[in-house]
């Protein structure tokens, strides 16, 4: 399945600093950023469970915001990008 995981993590305490790294460190766990509080991931059912429970064990219900979006497959392959953006390597491997 792909997933494309936005969010917006309240950053004016240290704490919330704190969350808005891990929040973006699990991120990267699992899929590719394309920009600065999006990613694109490519899963299985059981790995949208571990991350959607990495990130609820992670943010501050009460000010930060996580929105996943369960999208058609192949819908990264077909996106169009303008801009500075590059295309991630979905299919590869996260770890080279």
């Amino acid at each position: 399945m792909e997933l494309l995981v936005t969010y917006d993590v309240e950053t004016i305490t240290p704490q919330g600093a704190r969350r808005l790294r891990k929040v973006a460190k699990i991120c990267e766990g699992y899929g590719h950023r394309v920009q600065k509080s999006v990613f694109e991931v490519t899963c299985t059912a059981t790995t949208r469970l571990q991350l959607e429970a990495a990130l609820a064990k992670t943010i501050d219900p009460a000010h930060d915001s996580i929105r996943i979006y369960h999208l058609d497959r192949g819908t990264f392959t077909s996106a169009r990008h303008l801009g500075a953006a590059t295309t991630p390597p979905h299919d590869a491997p996260l770890v080279y």
